[in-house]
C-alpha cells in the first residue's frame, strides 16, 4: 500500500519535472518530494522508494536523472542526520544524565514532556480484589500500586483496651523493578511501611477507638497490604492514595457478643462502611541543585535529585506530616511553596476518589 502511494506521488512529480527539462528546478522538486515522502512514510525503506521511482520513470528517466539523484541525496542526509542526533541524545543521557536533565530544567520542562509542577496521569480503580474487604489499584504514570485491606477480629491490647489495630505493610517485590530483590523487606520497603503508619497516626484518618467492638474483649484488626506492581518513582504518593481509596471501600459486618455464651456473633448481611475521619493525601517533590523543585518525580529523577520531600495534608489544609529523608535543605519559603502545592493536589485526588466511589455506589 505504501509503494502504490509513493509511486503515484513520484509519477506526479516526474511529469512536472519533465516540463522543466534539466533546469535547476528539478533539484528543488526532488528535495521537496523526498522530504515529503520521508515524513509521510517514515517506515518506507530506501529500496521501496527506489523501486517506485524506477517503475514510474520509463522514458522520462533521462530528463529527471538530476531530479532523482538530488532527491536521494537529500533523503540520505536527512536520514543520516536523524540517526546521528538520536545517537548523540541517547549517548548524552547515558554518559551524563544529570547534564542532560539540566538542559530540560533550564527550559522549565522535563524529558517526559511535563512541566516542573505537573503530575503524571493518575487513575484509580476501587474494588480490584474480590477476596479482600476493601481494595484499590492506583496508577501514577507508570508507577502502579495495589492495596488490599483484610479485617479480622482480635482481643485489644491490655494498655489500649478500647482501641483496635491498623497494620500497614508495603512490599516491593523484584517484579516491580530491577533494583529490588526477592527475600525479606529491604530498607526502602521498611521505610515506606513506617511512613504509612505515621500518616495514619498523625492524620487520624481512622480513630482506633472506632475499631473497638467490646471494651477489653474484642476489636477489629485492619491489615493493609500495599504491593508495588510497577515502580517508576514516587512510591509514597501512590501508596497513600491506594490506602485511602481501599479504606473507603471497606464495609465491616455487624459484630455483637452473646451475653450468655460470651462468644462473638457476626452478621454478614448487615455491613457498615468504615468511618474515615480524615483524608490524607501525600505530595512528593524532588530537589535539584539545592533550589529547584519538581513534583511527582520519576525513578530516574529521584536518582538524579539532591533530595526529596513529601508533604501530607488533609481536606482542611492541615499539615499532617513532612517526610524528608536527608539530602539538600529547604528554606522556609520553599517549604511553604510545597505545602501550597500539596493543598491543591489534595483537592484533585479527593475529587478523583469521590468520583470513582460515586460511580460504583448502587443507586
Amino acid at each position: 500500500m505504501i509503494e502504490v502511494k509513493a509511486s503515484s506521488l513520484c509519477s506526479v512529480y516526474v511529469q512536472v519535472g519533465s516540463l522543466y527539462g534539466r533546469s535547476i528546478l528539478e533539484l528543488n522538486l526532488g528535495k521537496h518530494l523526498f522530504c515529503y515522502i520521508s515524513l509521510e512514510f517514515p517506515h518506507c525503506s530506501l529500496t521501496v522508494l527506489l523501486c517506485s521511482f524506477v517503475r514510474c520513470f520509463d522514458s522520462q528517466i533521462i530528463y529527471c536523472c538530476g531530479f532523482v539523484l538530488a532527491g536521494f541525496f537529500f533523503l540520505y542526509l536527512a536520514y543520516s542526520g536523524a540517526c546521528i542526533l538520536t545517537s548523540l541524545s541517547l549517548c548524552s543521557r547515558t554518559v551524563e544524565p544529570l547534564e542532560y536533565y539540566r538542559r530540560f530544567l533550564k527550559e522549565n520542562c522535563r524529558p517526559d514532556g511535563r512541566e516542573l509542577g505537573e503530575f503524571r496521569t493518575t487513575t484509580v480503580n476501587i474494588g480490584s480484589i474480590t477476596t479482600a474487604d476493601g481494595s484499590a489499584l492506583v496508577k501514577l504514570g507508570n508507577t502502579t500500586v495495589i492495596c488490599g485491606v483484610k479485617a479480622e477480629l482480635a482481643a485489644p491490647a491490655v494498655d489500649s483496651a478500647n482501641k483496635g489495630y491498623i497494620v500497614p505493610n508495603v512490599e516491593l517485590p523484584s517484579l516491580c523493578a530491577e533494583r529490588f530483590r526477592s527475600g525479606p523487606p529491604g530498607e526502602e520497603a521498611q521505610a515506606a511501611s513506617q511512613f504509612i503508619a505515621d500518616v495514619i497516626e498523625n492524620s487520624q484518618m481512622i480513630v482506633k477507638e472506632d475499631l473497638c467492638i467490646a471494651n477489653g474483649k474484642l476489636a477489629w484488626v485492619l491489615y493493609c497490604d500495599i504491593i508495588c506492581l510497577d515502580y517508576d518513582g514516587n512510591l509514597l504518593d501512590a501508596s497513600v492514595f491506594a490506602l485511602l481509596a481501599a479504606l473507603k471501600n471497606v464495609h465491616l459486618p455487624l459484630v455483637t457478643i452473646n451475653e450468655e455464651t460470651g462468644l462473638s456473633e457476626v452478621n454478614l448481611k448487615q455491613k457498615n462502611p468504615l468511618i474515615i475521619r480524615k483524608h490524607p493525601v501525600a505530595t512528593s517533590f524532588a530537589i535539584f541543585d539545592d533550589t529547584l523543585l519538581i513534583v511527582d518525580p520519576t525513578a530516574e529523577e529521584e536518582d538524579l535529585a539532591t533530595g526529596t520531600v513529601t508533604i501530607v495534608t488533609d481536606e482542611e489544609g492541615r499539615l499532617c506530616s513532612v517526610h524528608k529523608p536527608g539530602g539538600s535543605p529547604l528554606t522556609g519559603a520553599k517549604l511553604q511553596d510545597c505545602i501550597t502545592r500539596a493543598i491543591t493536589r489534595h483537592k484533585e485526588v479527593k475529587k478523583l476518589i469521590d468520583k470513582v466511589i460515586k460511580s460504583i455506589t448502587p443507586k
